[in-house]
């Protein structure tokens, strides 16, 4: 079973030389420290950065340079900062090639719910109503299950809805998951997870072909 810095690094290994990467809060934010060494990604944060490093060392934190769940992070040579306007414009425009998103609930189309009413877990949509719009290609990062152990990989989503039909992968503690028109693909297990303990927590339909192989977190 991966924790969180295993799903960050698991994610890292999807992206690909030259692309603009957009780092939504919670999990995705973790992807910026396992870029792999060499390969020229440029980090994109809403609130108005080109050019994000990853997360500072205790002690050389700036409290004026911050992503946009408000953590201190570092910027790289050449970054460039801007107004939320631009930032959106650069968004809408589809300029970003990939989105790491963190969800509360995916359904098996690719419909994805990442936020809910003010004063809950999340005060409000954000800017992942433009991401999952504009984006190129959306990747979530997510537990499979919540803290009752109910899947959060559903047939349809309950919670109010960021986003149709858009969600294209699925990195969570047990597996790597494709979308697809017919459900949610077993592409890898998590170290030590069986297909059977993944089947029993995905409510959505989950297509499961040849055998599924461990994947390898570096």
């Amino acid at each position: 079973m991966l924790d969180k810095i295993g799903i960050a690094k698991r994610i890292a290994k999807e992206i690909k030389d030259g692309y603009y990467v957009n780092l939504g809060i919670g999990i995705p934010t973790l992807v910026a420290n396992y870029i792999p060494q060499g390969m020229n990604v440029v980090l994109q944060s809403e609130n108005g950065l080109l050019g994000m490093g990853p997360f500072p060392f205790e002690g050389e934190e700036d409290p004026d340079l911050i992503n946009a769940g408000k953590q201190t992070i570092t910027t790289v040579p050449g970054s460039v900062f801007f107004d939320s306007a631009m930032s959106f414009g650069m968004i809408r425009a589809r300029k970003v090639d990939l989105t790491i998103l963190g969800a509360m609930e995916v359904a098996d189309n690719g419909d994805i719910a990442n936020w809910k009413i003010p004063g809950k877990m999340v005060k409000g949509m954000g800017g992942a109503m433009d991401l999952v719009a504009s984006a190129k290609n959306i990747i979530v990062a997510m537990q499979h299950v919540n803290k009752a152990g109910e899947s959060k990989l559903l047939t349809k989503c309950t919670l109010p809805l960021t986003g149709v039909k858009c969600v294209k992968k699925i990195v969570t503690e047990l597996a790597v998951l494709d979308v697809t028109p017919q459900g949610f693909k077993l592409l890898e297990r998590a170290p030590g997870i069986s297909v059977e303990q993944i089947k029993n927590a995905t409510e959505g339909k989950l297509i499961i072909e040849g055998d599924i192989p461990e994947m390898t977190i570096e």
